[in-house]
This record gives C-alpha cells, sequence and structure tokens, in this order.
C-alpha cells in the first residue's frame, strides 16, 4: 500500500483527535477509536478531497458484538468465526460497480486490515442496503498502524509545545471532565453517569453497544429506547435504565456518534 494512503489516513485521524477527541471518552484504545472514525470519514465523504467518487456508506462495531447480535440470521460468520478483539467494517457501495471501488481497498489496505466477506447488502442494521453490495474488512485492536499515529500525534504535540503553545499530549483534550455540577438528577441517572461504562455506536439507526463495569455488554436502542439488560428486560424503569440514560448523556455532550452515524458538527465539553 503507498505511503501516501497511509498518510491521509493517519492525518485525517489527526483531524479527529484533534477536533473531535470527546469520540475517545471511556474507551480503553483511543487510538483504534479515532483510526475508526478517520475510516468513516474518509469513506461518506466527510474528509475533503480524498473522498472516494461513489456511494459508500461504512458500519463498524466489535466483531463479536455483531455475531452476537446477528449470527443466527446472516452468513457472515460461518466462514471466520468471531473475534473479540476485532472491529469489523461494513462497506456498502452501489450494485452497478462491478468490482469493489478502489477508495474503499485504498483505505482498507492503508488500515491494515483483511477482507473477510462480500456480497449482496442485507438490510440489517438499518444501514441503505436496496440496490447495494457489501464488503467486510476485520482489523485488530493494537495493529501497529496504531503506534504510526500515536508517533504522529507525540510529533504535533511537541510542535505545539516549541511553538509556544500549551506543553502536554494533545490526546489529553479527550478527558472531558466528568466532574460537572449534576445537582438535582435522579439517582439512577446520577449513577449512569458515575459508573465506568464504555460507548460505541453497533449500528446507524440508534443501536448503541455498552460495556458495563462489571465487564458486561449489553445493546442500547436509544430510537425503540430498549436495553438488553435484566434491569430493563424485567422492570422497564421510568425513563430507561441507567444504560440507555448514559447512551443518551454521551450522544447530548458529543462524546459518540449520533444515531445517524455522523459524528457531531461541533466538539462540546461539559461546563
Amino acid at each position: 500500500m503507498p505511503e501516501h494512503d497511509l498518510a491521509t489516513l493517519l492525518a485525517e485521524a489527526v483531524h479527529v483527535a484533534n477536533d473531535y477527541p470527546a469520540v475517545a471518552n471511556g474507551v480503553a484504545d483511543s487510538l483504534h477509536e479515532y483510526l475508526r472514525y478517520a475510516v468513516l470519514r474518509l469513506l461518506e465523504g466527510d474528509a475533503g478531497p480524498h473522498s472516494p467518487t461513489v456511494d459508500v456508506t461504512v458500519g463498524y462495531g466489535m466483531d463479536a458484538a455483531m455475531a452476537d447480535t446477528w449470527r443466527s440470521t446472516v452468513p457472515w460468520w460461518d466462514e471466520m468465526p468471531a473475534r473479540e478483539d476485532c472491529t469489523r467494517f461494513r462497506v456498502f457501495y452501489p450494485d452497478d460497480v462491478a468490482h469493489v471501488p478502489r477508495a474503499i481497498s485504498n483505505v482498507m489496505g492503508a488500515l491494515g486490515a483483511w477482507r473477510v466477506w462480500s456480497g449482496d447488502a442485507v438490510d440489517i442494521g438499518a444501514y441503505d442496503h436496496r440496490g447495494r453490495r457489501e464488503v467486510h474488512y476485520c482489523w485488530p485492536i493494537g495493529h501497529p498502524v496504531e503506534d504510526r499515529l500515536d508517533e504522529r500525534l507525540e510529533r504535533d504535540t511537541q510542535a505545539v509545545a516549541t511553538d509556544g503553545g500549551c506543553a502536554g499530549d494533545i490526546r489529553a483534550r479527550e478527558a472531558v471532565s466528568d466532574q460537572a455540577q449534576t445537582g438535582g438528577l435522579e439517582a439512577r441517572t446520577q449513577r449512569a453517569l458515575d459508573e465506568e461504562m464504555a460507548v460505541s455506536l453497533l449500528a446507524k439507526g440508534g443501536q448503541y453497544e455498552v460495556r458495563s463495569q462489571s465487564g458486561r455488554v449489553y445493546d442500547v436502542d436509544v430510537i425503540a429506547k430498549t436495553c438488553s439488560c435484566p434491569d430493563y428486560q424485567q422492570r422497564h424503569p421510568d425513563g430507561g435504565c441507567k444504560h440507555l440514560r448514559r447512551v443518551d448523556h454521551e450522544i447530548e455532550h458529543g462524546r459518540v456518534p449520533r444515531p445517524d452515524g455522523r459524528l457531531p458538527e461541533t466538539p462540546r465539553s461539559e461546563s
């Protein structure tokens, strides 16, 4: 893969890290998260002149979580077992395009992802599937391209310090304070904010994955206002369970993509 393709990917990931640092809040690997969003922006047309010439839609989530949700209805995981440590990208393109568009192959090749499945698009995950084909790629957490991004961010930090800016890691800006005043909040909402949870978009259409402090993983649908946790399944608490409330909070403060998969227009911080 030509170096300039990797350079384009890394440049976009640096842009995400600098301008949208909150998207990595609550996740164990911020570098992985920045690169996932960079792929989405490059392929969906949000990154200017580097965007593909054909209509591309990107969906992604942790491979094992997607398999747990859809394994019984689709053949995707028959060819390769689901992996806990991998992101699976679902990339859609028009079915009148004979081959996988070069822009997709270039970005995924630069990322270090490998192709695992392709075929006619299936209506799962609220993606635009009509008249479309899709191709899937897997990409592991901890891939060496993350180290390249880390090096870029370190260089940028040093440049800022040299130019008289504030010294310190650029990535520190992702740590939006969770200690803002929350007086008057309902107890369940307060617990939702206090507990350590990692929230990520599992599928466009408002399906989110929440990794709780206990290590359990729950699926939250913010449109249907449902959660797969026992509290919601057994009691249907008014105002939603703590996982629903946490996802709503993360969306409201621009820390995760909106239900349509887009990043917030303007990064927001707690006040």
